[in-house]
């Protein structure tokens, strides 16, 4: 696909603005009513994502032409998919996709962001989304006597993400993970120096082609080894395996969890006993690549009707959002004994971004820490002790904005709190 087949979608855009903000029937007021990070940021029709369809529809009708305005508003948008959803709430069109194809052919015609550019060499010569990173991939598992699932044979193959092996604050998930699969006997292994990075987040900043690369490669792994299921604690890795993958056609039938998932089923088999209290009142952050982005892709093929620009033979199916993973985090965490747990006001589909998404992170920090502080703002405001999400990425946003602003939230990740509680 291209920008060009997205025409009729781009075509269908009315300026009705529904795209900035949550549905009307979910506004619990008007200080948490924007789902779109960018348009509330910069405050201009260009940064929503009816404005970016209208750039695309007169680059279609004129020729693609670029400046550093252009390629500001283009680069300035996490790709949460938040426009898409609120948009879809009451329209059957497009509106994420195309503007990722957007982002795609900004790279595929040379006007690609620097800081992203720094990236992608990274991810070229080390397989990894961390530049610069030192030391062995899997050297957070020393010690932990785990398998190599690449020469032994076993149920479940831990993929543990790029972030989650490098960064050194949060390694600690990937060996609370351990522990906890260990505890519920789970016969597990990891890829340990051969796992590389899924490419999904390549793929949000527009890197089309290195994506690619990464799937083919990490597919080729898995079939290698004979790998049936695949866990990963990253919701950036569980949307290019469980939905990107697919969209190419080079997942198979691979089966693809998060870990939250996984940790439901274990609870409800009997296997995962959680028997300690965790004293503790938080509230949970949807991941917009676990949630709204992380619902199963949609094989569809059709034509649309001669004559109608929304009339498709045979219907089409649109991903609404709705088909996220929002139970199994929030099972797990009410089945953890004395922790409570306060929703914000902008949940599930209609969560607001942590601000690390998209390369945003990467080339603009200023930008994701404000939509971070928003996010946190929005999560103090329900009388919280704590944040808790199922993202790396989130986390380490979340924390270092807390860090700098002084906030009063701790932050943790689910498998965190899992442990406490065994």
């Amino acid at each position: 696909m291209a920008v060009e087949d997205y025409q009729g979608d781009i075509e269908m855009c009315c300026w009705c603005s529904a795209c900035k903000f949550i549905p009307l029937q979910k506004v619990k007021g008007v200080q948490h009513s924007y789902a779109c990070p960018s348009i509330a940021k910069y405050n201009f029709h260009a940064y929503s994502g009816s404005g970016r369809l209208q750039i695309a529809k007169e680059m279609l009708k004129s020729g693609f032409q670029y400046n550093d305005k252009l390629l500001h508003i283009v680069y300035n948008c996490q790709m949460c998919g938040a426009c898409d959803v609120s948009c879809k709430y009451a329209m059957d069109m497009e509106v994420l996709l195309p503007i990722n194809e957007f982002r795609i052919r900004c790279v595929k015609d040379g006007h690609t962001n620097p800081a992203l550019d720094k990236v992608i060499t990274g991810l070229r010569k080390q397989g990894t989304m961390m530049p610069g990173a030192k030391g062995k991939r899997a050297a957070w598992a020393e010690g932990l006597d785990l398998k190599d699932a690449t020469k032994e044979k076993v149920d479940m193959l831990y993929h543990v993400g790029c972030l989650t092996s490098y960064d050194k604050e949060m390694q600690k998930l990937a060996r609370a993970t351990v522990r906890i699969l260990q505890k519920a006997g789970v016969d597990f292994g990891i890829a340990t120096d051969g796992e590389t990075c899924c490419g999904g987040r390549a793929y949000q900043m527009g890197y089309k082609e290195d994506f690619l690369n990464q799937a083919k490669k990490n597919m080729a792994l898995i079939k290698k080894a004979g790998i049936k299921t695949l866990v990963t604690g990253c919701a950036d890795g569980y949307q290019a395996f469980k939905v990107l993958y697919d969209k190419y056609n080079l997942k198979g039938d691979l089966e693809v969890l998060h870990i939250t998932e996984y940790l439901a089923r274990l609870i409800k088999e009997g296997k995962l006993k959680l028997n300690k209290k965790v004293d503790l009142n938080v509230t949970y952050h949807d991941p917009c690549y676990l949630g709204r982005l992380g619902e199963p892709w949609i094989h569809w093929e059709g034509k649309r009707v001669p004559g109608h620009r929304f009339i498709f033979e045979p219907p089409k199916i649109y991903r609404r959002g709705t088909n996220g993973v929002y139970a199994p985090p929030r099972e797990v965490l009410m089945s953890i004994p004395g922790l409570k747990l306060a929703e914000m006001d902008r949940i599930k589909e209609y969560s607001w971004c942590c601000g690390a998404g998209g390369g945003v992170n990467e080339s603009n920090p200023d930008f994701a820490t404000w939509t971070a502080k928003k996010r946190i703002e929005e999560a103090e405001s329900t009388g919280a002790e704590a944040i808790v999400s199922a993202c790396p990425w989130c986390e380490k946003n979340l924390s270092e904005t807390i860090k700098e602003n002084g906030g009063r939230l701790k932050v943790y990740d689910i498998v965190e709190l899992v442990e406490k509680a065994i």
